[in-house]
């Protein structure tokens, strides 16, 4: 048998259509329920449906209000605040492009990232960085929220397959690659509702990301909106430790996290979770020990999903298909996957190869932004290819084997080497940096460099903390004599790896 499985068939996505409009498809009905809670210790921001909805359609008609046209761009540079989503929703309602982007990016960073994707709008938070020099006008948070007042804009309906959405992944160059998403991106995470997050109208999903993250973005936010659930979200500044009392004091039934946020949320005893049912993680492997630990800890299952930016999860456990024990878990009813071996054709059953999603999957991207080879690349006999090593069991379970290529996964965040490096440069030219594991389960990003004497750490902590965001800055720094090569002058970085010690 050949590793290929598909155990039902996800209907198309209804058209006309409008991501925004599906999210809050329930608006009207529950107008008066919490669709939103932001948390902090000291209590909750509340927003009912019926608030929500009508912020999104005000901002709307306010953005269109400023000249701005269908299939325009808006960079978002907001935190973890209220107005992140009403801008996101607000955009795509008028037929605009949001540009999720987070609020931890340098100046430099963000830059780049405005130079790739040409916004012709920024909405900005005060003490966010912006590109320089601007390269449109900015709107400020005050002036967003002042918008929410306004008219309802009517939803922007049309073909599912237009632009709806913008996210940066990095890419393999080492250059952050734009991954362009079609508003029926939305209309596929229905899959997920049932197949991995086990979601329904009455959960209460607290989820500990980032608004900018696309996992917090769809797990958080839109699929608890979809089916008129209420989504929890921790306010800026909530630590990890305090995350226990906030899943107890606001009756959490569900609760989604990356799996750092897991192992540190363990490191203290946990209250009783009476109203806990499960719990999501994705963004990373999870380590056996801190699932143990977590079921041991709440009485509940963790349920891991595997996915990326161009097509969100898409391999899972769930409530009612627990992953068999050292698997990642199965294909979500409807989405077709296969294993791949050299030549691009399906291995038999029990063989590694490369995971691939077929091209024809509702949830996956339109492309690459401005980059139609590297979207072909990713193409191979009607599959999308992802660059992870797999295997397929005779049951259709699949095991995770690690990446193909040198990207880094640090807290769930995709990193290029190769951009850290650059940003690196010109301090320590002759580095390298590469992914390694500290303590079981737990992995950072390293740097190794050549010099005639060390560099002192806060000198590269400075350079590191100027240039990069805070998740893809080395945590440890280690001078070598030499770089690891291979007989083509090749950088070895699986060898390099092997060189980490704890005290250098």
């Amino acid at each position: 048998m050949l590793s290929i499985h598909q155990d039902q068939v996800f209907p198309p996505c209804p058209a006309p259509f409008n991501l925004a409009a599906h999210a809050l498809r329930r608006a009207a009905e529950l107008s008066d329920k919490n669709a939103l809670q932001i948390l902090r210790p000291t209590g909750a921001e509340r927003w009912s449906y019926g608030r929500l909805e009508a912020a999104v359609r005000g901002c709307a008609t306010g953005l269109l209000a400023r000249g701005l046209q269908p299939g325009q761009r808006v960079l978002i540079r907001l935190g973890n605040t209220v107005e992140f989503p009403i801008l996101f929703l607000g955009a795509i309602t008028a037929g605009l492009i949001p540009i999720p982007t987070s609020a931890a990016l340098t100046g430099a960073e963000i830059t780049k990232l405005a130079a790739l994707c040409q916004p012709a709008l920024i909405v900005a938070a005060a003490g966010i960085a912006l590109p320089d020099p601007l390269p449109c006008p900015v709107l400020t948070a005050a002036e967003l929220r002042a918008m929410e007042g306004l008219p309802p804009a009517e939803y922007a309906m049309g073909d599912p397959d237009r632009p709806a959405y913008i996210v940066f992944t990095s890419g393999t160059s080492g250059s952050p690659r734009g991954v362009v998403h079609a508003h029926r991106a939305l209309w596929a995470r229905g899959m997920m509702h049932q197949g991995w997050e086990g979601l329904t109208e009455s959960d209460r999903l607290l989820h500990a990301g980032a608004f900018n993250w696309t996992y917090t973005l769809g797990t958080g936010l839109l699929d608890p909106w979809t089916l008129g659930a209420t989504a929890l979200i921790p306010g800026e500044g909530v630590t990890p430790a305090q995350l226990p009392l906030l899943l107890k004091r606001f009756d959490a039934t569900i609760f989604a996290a990356a799996p750092g946020v897991f192992r540190q949320m363990l490191r203290a005893t946990l209250p009783p979770l009476p109203r806990l049912r499960h719990a999501l993680s994705a963004g990373e492997k999870l380590p056996d020990a801190t699932r143990a630990a977590w079921q041991e800890a709440t009485s509940t299952e963790v349920h891991e999903a595997l996915g990326m930016s161009e097509v969100s999860t898409f391999l899972c456990g769930c409530p009612t298909r627990p992953a068999p024990a050292g698997t990642t878990g199965y294909p979500q009813p409807g989405r077709k996957v296969a294993i791949l071996g050299p030549k691009g054709q399906p291995t038999p059953r029990g063989a590694a190869g490369i995971l691939a999603i077929s091209a024809d999957d509702p949830g996956l991207m339109l492309g690459y932004l401005d980059a139609p080879e590297a979207t072909a690349e990713k193409q191979r006999n009607g599959w999308f290819v992802t660059g992870d090593g797999a295997v397929m069991a005779a049951d259709g379970a699949i095991t995770y084997l690690g990446r193909d290529d040198d990207m880094m996964n640090p807290g769930g965040f995709r990193v290029s080497p190769l951009e850290v490096e650059a940003a690196l440069a010109p301090l320590i030219p002759d580095c390298a940096v590469t992914e390694v594991e500290v303590s079981p389960g737990t992995r950072i990003i390293a740097c190794f460099y050549l010099s005639a004497d060390p560099v002192p750490e806060a000198t590269l902590r400075a350079q590191a903390e100027a240039s990069l965001a805070r998740w893809k800055q080395p945590r440890h720094w280690q001078r070598l004599d030499a770089l690891p090569r291979g007989a083509n002058n090749k950088l070895n970085r699986r060898a390099l790896a092997a060189l980490y010690r704890k005290d250098p």
